[in-house]
């Protein structure tokens, strides 16, 4: 039974009465330490209202998997430090049965491609086959010299770098099949450092406004509208957003370059992009707002978007309904049940084997923290935005993991 609830949190703020809050999730699901912080952004006087979604969990000032809509202002931790994640899916005209049955070279081949973990390229990555790509990075990269976070400057040739690499923790590359047998080859990253350089710099600048000095949470500092801290932030943010889109898109190229090579011939059709951690303008019950999205993706009505799962759970392609009271929005993955530390002291590498059996992917102890089991369980987060009788997405695939690359 999906749950879908408006509640009133109190607060002790002034000029505050605390936003509604729409939730598709059971409160009695979500950790203490979540639960506050969800009334900690209900209670801030800016906030018109709050959309909490199945994956819901503890994040750093505001939760992951909570669409905030606020009024005259914008937390910059209720973006996140890694501005701009997201997802990226391609359809291939490959088919299961042109795959080989060792997949190991195939994975090996992506990593000598994309750069995972801590490693990045020797300068500007090499985009073979789309050179109007490249381009677009370029002008992009020549904004740099705009950005307004005081000291930025001096990260610039590690931008360059990481565009086009993958990174740690949660992110990947995957070769997933859909219902159909039709391949399709799908990640998940985000900014790379450079956002969360950008989102340190602008949240330390915001916990020192004399209006943030008696929220309580310090990290839900926010910038009020109109002020050039405001319009730095969001300059600063909106070229990190278009940063990750690009670093997806270079990443997407550069694995589509190694299937090229593996299977001559092949072709690429339909493509589903999405952020999950970002911000845009909208309007909602006639008021406009800045929406933040940490762990989210926008589901408008008719909007594609890309819910993934962990190693071996697979991944779903969703269209939004437009549900206004979720804020059009919907969840951006399974969401975490434990954290990294706790997921290490509770499995081993054997655990990690057994769980990930049939996909080519790590087995090892420097990804034991991203095992299946210290995820939610990815059915029943979809479940509870499908079902019910106010449903954010609709499902339009479900995609299995046949090969995943991890940093």
């Amino acid at each position: 039974m999906v749950l879908v609830t408006t509640v009133q949190f109190p607060t002790d703020l002034p000029h505050s009465s605390g936003a509604a809050v729409a939730m598709w999730a059971d409160p009695a699901d979500i950790e203490p330490a979540a639960q506050e912080q969800l009334r900690n952004v209900a209670a801030l006087p800016w906030t018109h209202r709050l959309a909490v979604m199945p994956d819901v969990h503890f994040g750093k000032g505001a939760t992951v998997g909570s669409v905030i809509a606020m009024h005259g202002a914008v937390s910059p931790s209720a973006v996140g430090v890694d501005i701009g994640c997201g997802m990226a899916a391609v359809r291939t005209s490959l088919t299961a049965s042109d795959l080989p049955d060792d997949l190991g070279p195939l994975r090996s081949a992506i990593e000598a491609a994309v750069p995972v973990g801590w490693n990045a390229h020797d300068g500007h990555a090499d985009v073979r086959h789309d050179p109007g790509l490249t381009s677009r990075v370029d002008e992009h990269l020549r904004g740099f010299g705009s950005l307004r976070a005081p000291g930025i400057g001096e990260r610039h040739g590690r931008a360059v770098a990481q565009c086009g690499t993958l990174g740690g923790g949660n992110h990947f590359i995957e070769v997933m099949l859909d219902e159909a047998q039709a391949v399709w080859l799908m990640l998940h990253s985000g900014s790379r450092n450079i956002g969360k350089e950008l989102a340190d710099r602008h949240i330390s600048a915001a916990k020192g406004l004399e209006h943030n000095l008696d929220l309580p949470d310090r990290d839900l500092a926010v910038f009020l509208a109109g002020t050039p801290e405001m319009d730095a932030y969001l300059h600063d943010l909106y070229w990190a957003q278009t940063y990750a889109r690009l670093n997806r898109e270079v990443m997407l190229a550069l694995v589509e370059d190694v299937v090229r090579g593996a299977f001559p011939g092949v072709g690429f059709g339909e493509r589903v992009t999405c952020h999950h951690n970002y911000v845009a303008q909208e309007t909602y019950d006639g008021v406009d707002v800045i929406v933040t999205r940490k762990g989210a993706i926008r589901a408008g009505r008719g909007d594609l978007g890309l819910i993934p799962g962990s190693m071996a759970t697979g991944s779903y392609i969703v269209r939004g309904l437009g549900n206004e009271a979720g804020l059009c929005s919907a969840s951006h993955g399974a969401g975490r049940r434990m954290s990294r530390n706790k997921a290490r002291k509770a499995f081993t590498v054997e655990d990690l084997e057994a769980q990930t059996a049939g996909v080519e992917c790590r087995k090892d102890a420097g990804v034991l923290d991203e095992i299946p089991s210290a995820y939610k369980d990815l059915g029943a987060v979809i479940a509870a935005q499908t079902q019910g009788d106010s449903p954010l997405v609709e499902v339009v695939s479900k995609l299995d993991t046949i090969v995943c690359v991890k940093g």
